[in-house]
């Protein structure tokens, strides 16, 4: 929905019957936090004790990207909006790995980045096209017994995950500065790009962990379609 189309005045209705929301989420929010300040402003306006908000597909805190937002009826199309394909660009950085995957956890480990040439992270990526198994980060909303996998990391605790089959449609090197090479991935729902980061790390007999991450497409809906929180504030004010 784009907040600069539409004649109709702005009535509670309009949420409650159902709104998608494209919204460009900010680094340093969750997307909890996008949906808590959607939902909290929805209620504030327009006086709704209850309506019913959510998001289609997490991103974490470090990612910036699209975050579809559905509202009233149409949450109950956020499982149809998931299972769409997603795009990503991001850097990884080549050399270290970190618990999380990623940088938002200490480097807990230093590798060689010497031998790591175009032709060796070409022979890598190839091997990461089509259907592949993967295992999610321990740092990550998956359950086990109740329990995100996420907080047990947090205490030190470690489990056995199991892999996932997962597939990548596309996979390109858009940068190669090493240690950072900048990225382009289309992949199906439940592709984790933090463990795809440390999967080319050993591949190529280093080690990685995703450094920038920003989703850039689910399915046909756009990141260069979408608003700030702010900016969707600000339309509904």
């Amino acid at each position: 929905m784009d907040p600069n189309a539409g004649e109709r005045p702005l009535t509670s209705q309009f949420f409650t019957e159902g709104a998608v929301l494209l919204v460009d989420k900010p680094q340093g929010w969750t997307s909890f936090d996008v949906v808590n300040k959607i939902r909290g402003k929805i209620r504030s306006l327009f006086q709704l004790k209850n309506i019913k908000v959510g998001h289609a597909g997490t991103l974490d805190p470090m990612a910036t990207g699209l975050l579809i937002v559905c509202t009233g009826k149409d949450t109950k199309r956020i499982n149809e909006y998931q299972d769409r394909p997603k795009e990503y660009t991001g850097t990884i950085t080549f050399g270290a790995t970190t618990p999380s995957y990623d940088a938002e956890t200490e480097i807990d480990a230093s590798y060689p980045t010497e031998h790591i040439t175009p032709e060796l992270l070409e022979n890598a990526r190839q091997k990461f096209l089509g259907e592949i198994e993967q295992v999610p980060p321990m740092f990550s909303a998956i359950k086990v017994d109740g329990q995100p996998l996420y907080k047990m990391a947090r205490k030190g605790e470690s489990i056995k995950v199991e892999a996932r089959k997962v597939h990548i449609y596309t996979m390109e090197f858009t940068r190669i500065e090493l240690p950072e090479v900048d990225f382009r991935v289309e992949c199906s729902k439940g592709t984790y790009i933090r463990s795809l980061a440390f999967d080319l790390g050993k591949a190529v007999k280093s080690g990685a962990y995703l450094s920038a991450l920003r989703r850039t497409k689910i399915g046909e809906f756009e990141v260069d379609k979408a608003k700030s929180v702010s900016e969707w504030v600000e339309w509904m004010e």
